[in-house]
């Protein structure tokens, strides 16, 4: 960060540069990432006290930080420009006029000399001399501006009720501005925070006189100030212990309510009519979150789940297995794991993701960051009795409403034409998938493959589609596996790979049951989604759940055989993926992930989902990322739109009917 003098920073708004800089000796902050039309400052953030002022205060530091707003700064930390005042008010307080602004005369042992309050007020005039460069200068390039005034307040002592958040607005023009007042309340109820119920209000506890507001009602025409008191639910105010998970939903509840409410203002007093609340955000990759991204790339890039899961003697164990008539379970051997899980652990959670300014972003790397924890006890217990437990951790297990699911599919009476022989091999799949790949543009390599389970799968690593030696595929399988494998997982491999955050290669939460819904809805897309192809998806909820109830298996795949009609072939592949590791419950997420897929489609675009390994919990953040320009904007290789005809009237019904 820069350190400048308060000429130095007025020159460089001046130019229209961005920069980061502690001004007058760090007095206070100047954040600008991009010039936006709106500002937010958090003038009582600071603690500070000069070592000449620290020995003559007669205040603790719990009592001074009483009186402050810590953390407000915190709240702001998303937007393009933020000016943060670093002393403490007792010192001088920026929401007060500068003759005024040294009042706090209890705080001191001696009253302060002339020296210095000369100082403090020359402190205070640099941080308005600052703010009104930059509110002039924004005043020119957008017409109007808007200066968000955040501020907190202690509430425990207050016996009526108060509401979270407090608009301030004696001081504002309501028959002007009165309607973005309306707005930003609106948005501020929208706010959801753990266990605590949100209510905004205007004037109930403050009515929004400081001097930040005046100051600029004073000297500007065209800028509306929205001072907003946020009530201290995410701390305690009395011992100043911060609740971190209530700031971090603050965070990002704050985010979207301030650029929403800035964009409505700009819709109506801009210079354009068409703004969206990412148009106002800052669209650069700032340089915390690339070093971030490449740090977690380094350490997690070889986590790949499937790489050690499937048993490098599938072919052998079901030549025995099969041999003796399912008497005796597979002894399945698996690649050993080259990662040390408790180093790994240690690094994941060093990397330093509270570097990271922009709420939404910082929470999407927590949440890879808690899900690669995760699924390293994952692959540390392959093989073991732990597997299963760390399985339902990471990927969960069947409802009742998935069972359910599952059997209504299975009962349904076949559809004529629907029992298509399969008759093409391994070989000619590899020459079909291969043009299709070329036709799409899709550079990789098909191949055969004799340590695969699945019929066919995308090798992420090596960029090529891997085809078992031993599967035999009807046409309509052709077409569909074409659109869910190389559609859907390798145009998702090959987007990752071209994004600048590598974390859309590594996936984000609940990216196998988002990516594989999107596969399977890409299927139903194509028009060659089978009823055949759907009862393999919901035999698959079944193998799971009979893997948890029974947990032996054998008597899984004699059950599959006996009660499921599935033939030895079918019965061993789906018991061995439901068995693979030691108890396997991945494979449940796909019937789920295109109901969930298909619900999605019907209110919201899905072509955001292909940017790389994403899931429908971080979707928010990944399309502002693809709307911000900070992550390349996917192409799909098809419309990712269903079409019914006459043809698919019958499956139509079926997938509408799932719940």
């Amino acid at each position: 960060m820069l350190k400048l003098s308060e000429k130095e920073c007025i020159a460089l708004i001046n130019k229209g540069e961005c920069f980061h800089a502690e001004v007058e000796a760090g007095a206070f902050t100047v954040k600008i990432d991009e010039y936006s039309p709106f500002v937010c400052t958090a003038i009582h953030n600071g603690h500070r006290l000069r070592e000449d002022l620290q020995n003559n205060c007669r205040l603790t530091d719990e009592e001074r930080r009483f009186a402050e707003a810590p953390y407000t700064a915190d709240m702001l930390s998303s937007f393009p420009i933020v000016l943060t005042g670093n002393d403490s008010r007792f010192e001088y307080d920026l929401n007060r006029p500068k003759a005024h602004s040294t009042h706090y005369k209890t705080a001191w042992k001696k009253p302060l000399t002339t020296k210095q309050r000369n100082e403090s007020h020359a402190k205070h005039q640099s941080f308005y001399n600052v703010l009104s460069a930059l509110v002039a200068r924004l005043e020119k390039q957008f017409k109007n501006s808007i200066v968000f005034d955040v501020h907190s307040f202690n509430y425990q002592q207050i016996e009526a009720d108060t509401p979270t958040f407090n608009i301030g607005t004696s001081q504002i023009d309501i028959e002007r501005w009165g309607t973005t007042c309306q707005n930003f309340e609106k948005q501020l109820n929208k706010i959801e925070l753990p266990n605590i119920a949100v209510r905004a209000a205007r004037d109930e506890v403050f009515q929004g006189r400081g001097y930040l507001i005046a100051h600029v009602n004073a000297h500007f025409d065209h800028t509306l100030v929205l001072p907003l008191e946020v009530k201290k639910v995410f701390m305690d105010e009395t011992t100043g212990e911060l609740y971190p998970l209530v700031l971090e939903e603050l965070k990002g509840g704050v985010k979207q309510a301030i650029s929403e409410s800035a964009a409505y203002f700009m819709r109506r007093f801009g210079k354009r009519k068409s703004v969206r609340n990412v148009d106002l955000l800052s669209s650069t990759l700032p340089s915390e979150i690339l070093s971030l991204d490449k740090s977690l790339y380094k350490l997690a890039s070889n986590v790949a789940t499937l790489k050690y899961i499937n048993p490098v003697n599938i072919a052998s164990e079901r030549k025995k297995f099969l041999a003796r008539k399912g008497a005796v379970a597979p002894e399945f051997s698996y690649k050993q794991l080259n990662i040390n899980p408790y180093q790994f652990r240690e690094q994941l959670y060093k990397l330093p993701v509270s570097n990271i300014m922009d709420a939404d972003i910082q929470q999407l790397y927590r949440h890879v960051i808690d899900n690669l924890a995760t699924k390293i006890d994952l692959l540390c217990s392959i093989g073991t009795d732990e597997f299963v437990y760390n399985s339902l951790k990471y990927y969960g297990q069947p409802d009742k409403e998935d069972i359910a699911n599952a059997e209504f599919l299975l009962r349904a009476p076949a559809i004529e034409g629907d029992d298509e022989e399969p008759i093409y091999d391994a070989a000619y799949a590899v020459k079909s998938f291969q043009k299709y790949a070329d036709d799409w543009g899709l550079k990789c390599k098909v191949e055969k493959s004799s340590r695969i389970v699945a019929k066919a799968m995308v090798n992420s690593a090596r960029g090529s589609l891997m085809i078992n030696k031993d599967a035999m595929f009807t046409s309509k399988e052709l077409v569909a596996f074409a659109y869910h494998e190389l559609g859907v997982h390798m145009l998702t491999t090959v987007n990752a790979r071209s994004q600048k955050l590598r974390v859309m290669s590594l996936g984000l939460v609940g990216n196998t049951h988002t990516q594989e819904g999107v596969a399977i809805y890409s299927e139903y897309c194509s028009g060659n989604l089978t009823l055949n192809r759907l009862k393999i998806l919901a035999m698959r909820v079944i193998a799971v759940n009979l893997m948890l109830e029974q947990r032996d298996f054998s008597m899984t795949f004699e059950t599959l055989k006996r009660e499921y009609g599935q033939t030895t072939e079918q019965a061993f592949t789906l018991t061995t993926r439901v068995y693979r590791g030691g108890g396997f419950t991945k494979d449940f997420l796909y019937l789920k992930g295109f109901r969930d897929i298909v619900n999605l489609s019907k209110t919201t675009p899905l072509d955001n989902l292909l940017a790389g390994k994403a899931g429908i919990l971080d979707m928010p953040i990944v399309s502002e990322m693809v709307e911000r320009n900070m992550l390349e904007r996917p192409v799909p290789l098809f419309e990712l739109k269903h079409k019914s005809t006459p043809e698919t009237a019958v499956i139509d019904y079926l997938i509408s009917a799932i719940r």
